[in-house]
């Protein structure tokens, strides 16, 4: 109810408020100024010397061009470390990195979601000897979204632009705004260690995030099996002779899209494909008449399409494919009531608990388990039920999969018991 009383609102205050509420945080903006490009062996001789006699952990970011190459080489490395400011550094033009490899030695280096640079970094000869992943500790204490932009509006009430992520950083000379974008990504990294450091002690996962921290540093590309089979629209391929079509069209156009360092959907897309391997054509002619067959090398490697498509066509029935890839692992967790209603309610028992354990830590459920590790457990649990025994015996195997110390300590328990949980039948209704 309104009190008759109260004063009547100032719609022009009210107004002036609510302009004041949605005002979009101030845009972050370079500091030092941008630098200049660092693309000779002089020039990154005497910013090694300044990073080597810097202080603290050094920030570090990489640009590569996914998208446009092949390659998933590093086109431009930012770094930013106290002391020593703002690098940006062309490896494309620099015979070698190693004075910067060397001035990097021991330091701790701080990313934004590590897995994505470490490689292509490596590829370069740098390596860390430690590290602080910004996005990995946003997910550890719980942020909903753990972007790089959404992070900096979070913890430092500054804005970001973003619109250079996808740009095709191979490009030479670089803009100036896309090399303002790339030092403004390392330009925040310092300060977003500290706070979030301060976070983690504070809600007391710090050792979490020191060994998931150490964890990345023997991170590794995961190779994908028959990558071929993750090809858009293959579904719409019945029989074994079109999925072999498939993927010899999807080795040759890697194969060519390796050699002129593309990315392969350029040469002809996934669609093309599927309708090649769909008609089956046996010449030239009949391949470029097909409505659905296009792409910028779809007539100029006509002839290596057609080569691949008569040696599906020419594959004895040893020789084709599987319809679909034999894992070893568990079958798909939708299919186990079927197949063994036991471990069925293992999982329906461990999902109910990690989730619940997810809340109260503030933490996602990936997080705490890898899903696969998961189900690979609860498919195939230890023996034993004497309750001491089994709770070492599904540690010794979480930690068999990779599952870190403090991931073990949480999440065993939990595991063990939903194991003894699922061992019992539920009661059957009275009939």
């Amino acid at each position: 109810m309104t009190d008759p009383a109260a004063p009547e609102p100032n719609d022009e205050a009210s107004a002036s408020s609510d302009v004041e509420a949605v005002q979009p945080a101030p845009l972050l903006i370079l500091r030092d100024g941008l630098p200049p490009i660092i693309d000779t062996d002089a020039g990154l001789a005497a910013y090694a010397a300044k990073l080597a006699a810097g202080t603290g952990p050094v920030a570090i970011d990489a640009e590569r061009a996914s998208g446009y190459r092949y390659s998933a080489r590093a086109y431009l490395v930012q770094l930013r470390r106290e002391g020593a400011g703002t690098a940006l550094i062309d490896p494309i033009g620099l015979s070698t990195l190693a004075p910067l490899a060397e001035a990097l030695e021991g330091t701790e280096w701080i990313l934004h979601a590590a897995t994505q640079d470490l490689a292509c970094l490596a590829e370069i000869g740098l390596h860390p000897a430690s590290l602080f992943d910004t996005e990995l500790a946003g997910r550890l204490l719980g942020y909903p979204r753990v972007g790089l932009a959404t992070l900096v509006e979070s913890l430092l009430g500054q804005r970001m632009r973003k619109e250079h992520s996808a740009a095709d950083w191979s490009k030479r000379p670089l803009p100036e705004s896309w090399l303002e974008y790339a030092a403004l990504d390392v330009e925040v990294l310092l300060e977003l260690r500290e706070l979030m450091k301060a976070e983690l002690v504070a809600a007391g996962k710090d050792e979490w995030a020191r060994q998931e921290f150490e964890h990345l540093l023997d991170f590794t590309p995961t190779v994908r099996v028959d990558p071929w089979r993750r090809t858009s629209q293959m579904h719409r391929v019945r029989g074994r002779h079109g999925l072999a079509a498939v993927k010899l069209l999807w080795e040759e156009r890697n194969a060519i899209a390796a050699e002129r360092d593309v990315t392969p959907g350029k040469i002809i897309p996934d669609s093309a494909i599927v309708e090649a391997a769909l008609a089956m054509p046996q010449d030239r002619a009949a391949l470029l008449a097909l409505k659905g067959f296009h792409g910028r090398g779809a007539e100029r490697y006509s002839t290596r399409w057609i080569a691949a498509i008569r040696e599906a066509a020419a594959l004895t029935e040893a020789e084709l494919p599987p319809r679909t890839l034999r894992g070893d692992g568990p079958p798909v967790p939708r299919a186990w009531a079927e197949k063994d209603p036991v471990a069925a309610r293992r999982l329906a028992h461990a999902r109910e608990a990690i989730a619940a354990l997810g809340e109260e830590v503030s933490t996602p459920v990936e997080q705490l388990l890898q899903p696969d590790s998961l189900r690979r457990l609860l498919w195939a649990p230890p023996r034993t039920r004497q309750p001491e025994d089994l709770l070492a015996a599904v540690g010794e195997q979480l930690a068999a999969y990779g599952a870190r110390p403090w991931q073990v300590e949480l999440v065993a328990p939990l595991l063990r018991d939903a194991i003894l949980a699922g061992d019992v039948a539920p009661p059957t209704p009275d009939a």
